[in-house]
């Protein structure tokens, strides 16, 4: 009887490692459906696709370059700016100051030619600041009219002088460089 039970044990014990090779079996099968179900899912990388990702990458990379170097550029347009004001300010405050001497001056009740003295030397300093600063005086009286650099605001009629010669001056213009800062303005000669 021991023989049959030590049998049947035996004949139990292959059953189930049967059993568990079987399960083993199941289960690797399934990974390597998986397995294959995974990489079917996974398509292949077409190399248009990569290289429009790529394409795409850089435009994002230049237009953030490009949005920095228009923030810093407008900051550097700011400093200059402030620069260039700063500089010009500073040419014209010596002006001022003379001027408030001038001032005080005609109060204490001075001799007035050396106010006037004093008003042309003042004239004087604006001219060389405006020198400095490579700004000119627009030459109109008994010119040609040229609408770019005067203003007419008046015709006149004066038959010694040629038609659309300046006649008047009644407001001084000025030039920097080619660049009209303020136009004469002026009366026109009219023969008609």
């Amino acid at each position: 009887m021991q023989d049959n039970e030590m049998k049947e044990k035996q004949a139990e014990q292959e059953a189930a490692e049967a059993k568990a090779a079987e399960q083993e079996a199941a289960e690797a099968e399934k990974a390597e459906d998986a397995k294959n179900a995974e990489e079917a899912a996974e398509p292949e990388v077409d190399p248009k696709d990569a290289k429009i990702e790529e394409l795409q990458n850089r435009l994002l990379r230049l237009q953030a370059d490009f949005e920095n170097f228009r923030r810093r550029t407008n900051i550097e347009k700011e400093q200059l700016s402030t620069f260039v004001t700063a500089n010009v300010v500073g040419k014209f405050l010596k002006v001022l100051d003379n001027f408030e001497r001038a001032e005080a001056s005609v109060e204490k009740g001075d001799n007035v030619d050396a106010v006037v003295d004093g008003m042309k030397k003042i004239r004087r300093q604006f001219e060389d600041a405006f020198k400095d600063l490579k700004v000119e005086e627009i030459e109109a009286q008994n010119a040609k009219f040229d609408p770019n650099i005067h203003e007419a605001v008046m015709r006149g009629h004066n038959p010694e002088l040629d038609d659309e010669i300046v006649d008047m001056v009644f407001e001084k213009g000025y030039k920097l460089g080619d660049k009209v800062i303020r136009h004469s303005k002026v009366r026109v000669n009219t023969n008609e």
